[in-house]
Parts: C-alpha cells; sequence; structure tokens
C-alpha cells in the first residue's frame, strides 16, 4: 500500500509527516470558494477578524477570498479542514444541479435579463444553497400552474366558454389552429382548380400538361436535380432564371404535386389571397405559412378533381388504396382529400385527419367540418395512429369509444418521406383519418365494425380525448395524471398506471 493519499483538490500526504506535497496535474487548478467560506463563518457567527486570526491570514485576504477575488491556497485548505472540519469536496464540487435548474429559470422570458451571467447565478447557489433551491421550486411550480391554466383554456374553449388565458404562438400554430377550427374545404379554390383544369386538358396524364403550361405562361422550366446537387429542399423555384428544381428523393406522385404546388400559386394568386385574407392571422410570416398550406390544398385539388374523386369515393366506399390507385397519387393524398370534400354529409362522410410523428407530436389536425376536438381529442395513446409505426405500411382501422359513448372509426397507416441515402436516418410519420360510427355502413372499413344487437365481435376500444382531461380509471396507456382529480395517495394499492387516482 502507498503511503502516500491524494486529497480531492490534489495535495499529496504523506503519512506520518506533515510535509505537504502537490501533486503537479491539479496543483495549478485554482479553488474559488468564497460564498462557501462566508457561509461557514456565518453558521459560527465568527467575524472576519476572528476567522482571519484564526486560519493565519489578514481580514483584508479574508474579505478578498470571500468575494471570489482571490482563490485558496493549499495551505490555507488544509487548515481549513483542519479546524473547521470542512469537507474537501464540498469546496470543489459545486451543486451543479441548482445551478443548472437556476439557468433554465432565469432563460424564463419573465426573468431573462435579470442576471448579468453564470457567475451570479453561481454566487446564488454558493453562497445561498437554500435560497436558491427553493427559488427553483418556486419557478416549476408557477411554470406548472402555467402548464394547468393553458390546458384549463384549452378545456374551456372545446366546451363553448371563451378562453380567458391569452398563449403567445409561433405562426405555424396560429396557422394549424386556425385549420383546425373550421372546415378543410376551400369553395373558391375548388372553383378556381376546376377553371384550371379546364384549361389543362390535361387527358389523363397531368404532369406534361403542367410542364407546358408553365412554359408557354410563365417561361419557367422544370427540373429534377440530383440529391447532392440539392440536399436541402424538396422544391425550390429561381425566379431570375425561371428554373423550378425538383429533388429526385421525392416519389414521382411527390413530385407531381410539388410542380402542381407551384402552378397553383402562380395561376391562383388572386382566389389563395383572398382565402388567406378571410382567414384572419396576425402576422406577415403566418400569412406566408398559410400560403403553402392553401397551396398545397390547391393541388390536390387539380391532382384529384372534387366532382370526380367524389364520386369514385362512393362508388368504392371511400377505400383509400382504390382511389390512390386510380387516381395514381400517395395514401397519404388520397385520404387528405377525403377529408376536404365539403360540409354536407348527405353528399360526403366527413371525414377528419390527424398526422403524428414518431414521439407523438401532432403535425395537422383538420376536418370536413372542422376537426372535432370536443367530441374527439386526437390525443389518446391508444388511438392506431400510434400502433401504426410498429406495422409500417399496414392500414389499421379500429372502432374507439369515448367516454361519453360517441363512437368512431379510424384508419391509420404510416407514411413514409423523401427517400435518403444509406447513412440517413429516414422521416416516417403517421396519419389517421376517422369519420363517426354513424357512417360505418358507408365506407368499406366499418363494415365489419357495424354493431349488433346480439354480438359485437368488434367492441370499440375504450378511448379519451387526451390523458390530461380523461378521467377513465386503471388505464394502462395513461402517460399523464388528470387534472380534474386528485392523484391516488394509498400508499397500500399500486394500480398500472403511475398516475392512478383516488
Amino acid at each position: 500500500m502507498s503511503d502516500h493519499w491524494i486529497t480531492p483538490l490534489g495535495c499529496r500526504l504523506k503519512a506520518g509527516h506533515a510535509k505537504v506535497e502537490k501533486e503537479p496535474a491539479l496543483a495549478e487548478q485554482k479553488i474559488f470558494a468564497g460564498p462557501r467560506i462566508r457561509r461557514l463563518r456565518q453558521e459560527r457567527s465568527e467575524t472576519q477578524t476572528a476567522m482571519a486570526e484564526i486560519l493565519g491570514i489578514s481580514p483584508s485576504y479574508l474579505n478578498l477570498i470571500e468575494r471570489n477575488q482571490r482563490p485558496l491556497t493549499v495551505q490555507l485548505i488544509l487548515k481549513l479542514a483542519s479546524v473547521y472540519k470542512l469537507d474537501l469536496d464540498s469546496l470543489q464540487n459545486r451543486d451543479a444541479g441548482t445551478l443548472a435548474a437556476l439557468r433554465e429559470a432565469f432563460a424564463d422570458p419573465l426573468l431573462n435579463g435579470e442576471v448579468q451571467g453564470d457567475r451570479e447565478l453561481a454566487d446564488m447557489a454558493e453562497g445561498t444553497p437554500n435560497a436558491a433551491a427553493a427559488f427553483v421550486k418556486l419557478h416549476r411550480a408557477y411554470r406548472d400552474t402555467q402548464s394547468r391554466l393553458s390546458e384549463l383554456a384549452d378545456m374551456l374553449a372545446r366546451s363553448g366558454q371563451a378562453a380567458p388565458v391569452s398563449r403567445t404562438r409561433l405562426p405555424a400554430d396560429e396557422v394549424h389552429d386556425v385549420l383546425e377550427a373550421r372546415p378543410h374545404h376551400f369553395p373558391a379554390i375548388e372553383e378556381e382548380a376546376h377553371a384550371f383544369l379546364s384549361l389543362l386538358k390535361p387527358g389523363d396524364d397531368l404532369l406534361p400538361a403542367l410542364k407546358a403550361w408553365l412554359k408557354a405562361e410563365h417561361g419557367v422550366t422544370v427540373r429534377v436535380l440530383p440529391a447532392e446537387v440539392m440536399p436541402n429542399f424538396r422544391r425550390r423555384y429561381e425566379r431570375h432564371t425561371q428554373r423550378l428544381f425538383i429533388s429526385e428523393r421525392l416519389a414521382p406522385h411527390d413530385q407531381l404535386r410539388e410542380i402542381t404546388l407551384e402552378a397553383c400559386l402562380l395561376r391562383m394568386q388572386v382566389v389563395i389571397a383572398a382565402e388567406i385574407r378571410a382567414l384572419k392571422l396576425s402576422s406577415d410570416e403566418a400569412r406566408r405559412f398559410a400560403r403553402f398550406e392553401l397551396g398545397r390544398y390547391s393541388a390536390h385539388a387539380l391532382m384529384m378533381p372534387r366532382s370526380v374523386f367524389l364520386d369514385a369515393a362512393r362508388r368504392v366506399r371511400y377505400d383509400v388504396d382504390v382511389l390512390r390507385a386510380r387516381f395514381r397519387v400517395s395514401w397519404e393524398q388520397a385520404a387528405m382529400r377525403l377529408t376536404t370534400l365539403g360540409t354536407d354529409a348527405t353528399l360526403a362522410v366527413p371525414f377528419f385527419a390527424v398526422e403524428v410523428d414518431h414521439a407523438g407530436h401532432v403535425i395537422r389536425r383538420v376536418g370536413a367540418q372542422g376537426f372535432p376536438q370536443a367530441r374527439f381529442g386526437g390525443r389518446c395513446p391508444k388511438l392506431p395512429v400510434h400502433s401504426a409505426f410498429a406495422e409500417p405500411g399496414r392500414v389499421l382501422v379500429e372502432a374507439v369509444e369515448m367516454p361519453d359513448g360517441a363512437e368512431f372509426i379510424t384508419i391509420a397507416r404510416t407514411l413514409e418521406g423523401a427517400q435518403v441515402a444509406f447513412n440517413e436516418r429516414p422521416r416516417r410519420t403517421a396519419l389517421m383519418i376517422g369519420c363517426d360510427a354513424a357512417f360505418a355502413g358507408e365506407i368499406v372499413y366499418g363494415r365489419s365494425r357495424i354493431q349488433d344487437a346480439k354480438y359485437n365481435p368488434f367492441p370499440p376500444i375504450p378511448i379519451g380525448p387526451s390523458c390530461r382531461l380523461c378521467e377513465r380509471q386503471g388505464c394502462m396507456a395513461r402517460a399523464e395524471p388528470p387534472l380534474t382529480k386528485p392523484l391516488g395517495l394509498d400508499e397500500m394499492v399500486t394500480g398500472f398506471s403511475a398516475f392512478d387516482y383516488a
């Protein structure tokens, strides 16, 4: 066994001797622990003069140490350890967790700019650790309260009452909220798409007609570029050279949509601008984002003309796979077109749609009569849109039932993103369309789901609007505690959910 030991601060002590040797690699490290020394002195009710005398230094030097203007020497560290029984680790190992939590708290817009930098936060964490921990606890409680108020505001809005809490939203969030709340149907765009189609006279192939129109009317040529030439964009329109570039990463139906989108933005810009004004968005950025969303809507209206598509959808009982093959589009394009066929339920089944990613982030929510947030919610983890990731490419059909007894038919499938290279991770989302179970007899997916008076082989899956607003007990899929119920406090009972309530 070695006859030396090294302190955490780089001091080599030889057994049985008072001699102190410094570990070369660590001895150069400067230790500033002013708040810790000041707190140690105050806990003992000592003056600076008294402590300085005990440590064998001047009061002015101790004052500089406490203000972190001088580092601790090795001899002074050993004196502190000997006289005050000070844990040497406490001088060097600051409470990194508290410091990180303070940084997070002061990054809040409410507190941003109140402190000058990390030095001030470190002094707070070291000098008054209990007060720092209490501040962090208070800020977390404030943040949790804000989150609960936001949830309650959403709940009040869904029940038809005015939401008293106003939240700052990003432009994309504002556009999504507006589109979710209204029918996903724009009659003026549908009429303009019909007129545009009559002008193009595409026959059975829309792509050549679009390219010819772009070249003749606007001098725009279309080129498909290799991935290494345009690695970051699906579509890029160069106005000064009048060239439209499309990425080869896209599948043929997605390439067609991008070309159609650009043509619609050029041909239908007046009607699209009028619809954007009607949305009453608050910023130019939100209006630019809405222009893209309505451009995509216009592209679908041109690729799948409403009257022809509606007639085909009704004849094949809204079978998305049959429709995508007939119109040579993707599953996503055909499914989303079903949500745009109008608000008259006597003409078309009113479908709604929700798209999510792997992490459960909602990318979009729309509906033929507005997304049914109050009746459906769309954020339950038991919905097939989340299960679809485990079975890519397969269409999952399920009947679901809300706590109030409302039933829906849901159809979900994964969507493939742009083609990726060998060393890239593919982007995959899942799209779910649904409709009220009252329309089960009109769609191919509802035949086996129709309620039988004596026997129902496919009982609906019980779901909720979201975990925060759902009061179902014993739900093994629950991810968050309900806002409306206190958590269970019986230590003798453990439920299947970590958030079982009393």
